[in-house]
């Protein structure tokens, strides 16, 4: 092992959970090789932590209020390159996985880990690999090998501020799919489908999927059938 690889790594935890926040704290303070320097609730703390601390990781949680895990990443990955992003979430869908790891974010653990996966995982990012536990490694490898999901229409500007990812679950709501449909044909919980179709009904005053309906074919992000 060399001399560098001996100091400790300098972590902030970031999780809006007071109880959970200080649990992994207290767990990382008995962990060979790890030193706390700070611990923040929300991402904005986070990111004006790791300004003033310059820790080498950042153990990341990413749903937290006034500034997500994802932003948060971001923020740190283009200010502070020198810091590290390991996520430590309990969700493992691929909606939350794959922002977090184009945010910039080199590790990806749920909180099931165990102390010695933290470690493996704060290594391994610091050494230049990543650090992602076996489960998401396994969900990566099953992403790649599963056959694409059916294209949907491609549109050069969503309207009224929509995601690229809530325009495809309307124009399944506009080809008659359900909920559970629209799941599985994007590949994510119907759960996050319900927070999609909630956030385009909000950005566009829709109040139903009729309107919905009525909306992507005026927009021309779908096609009326042809009888």
């Amino acid at each position: 092992m060399t001399e560098a690889s001996e100091k400790p790594a300098r972590v902030v935890v970031a999780d809006d959970q007071t109880v959970v926040r200080e649990g992994i704290v207290m767990l990382l303070g008995l962990l060979p090789g790890i030193e706390v320097v700070g611990a923040a609730g929300d991402g904005i703390e986070a990111v004006r932590l790791v300004g003033e601390l310059a820790p080498d990781v950042v153990l990341m949680d990413l749903r937290m209020p006034r500034c997500d895990g994802v932003e948060a990443t971001r923020r740190i990955r283009a200010e502070h390159p020198g810091t590290q992003v390991v996520v430590l979430t309990t969700f493992g869908d691929d909606d939350s996985l794959f922002p977090a790891l184009r945010a910039g974010a080199r590790g990806y653990l749920t909180k099931d880990a165990g102390g010695d996966e933290i470690v493996r995982a704060v290594r391994s990012v610091l050494s230049g690999d990543a650090g992602l536990s076996p489960s998401i490694q396994r969900r990566l490898l099953e992403r790649l090998s599963e056959p694409q999901a059916p294209a949907v229409t491609e549109v050069p500007e969503a309207p009224d501020g929509l995601t690229t990812r809530e325009v495809e679950v309307l124009v399944l709501i506009a080809e008659g799919l359900s909920n559970q449909e629209i799941a599985r044909a994007l590949n994510v919980s119907t759960a996050t489908v319900k927070t999609h179709i909630n956030n385009l009904f909000a950005k566009t005053g829709l109040k139903d999927r009729a309107q919905a309906v009525r909306y992507a074919y005026a927009k021309r992000l779908a096609r009326p059938p042809v009888n």
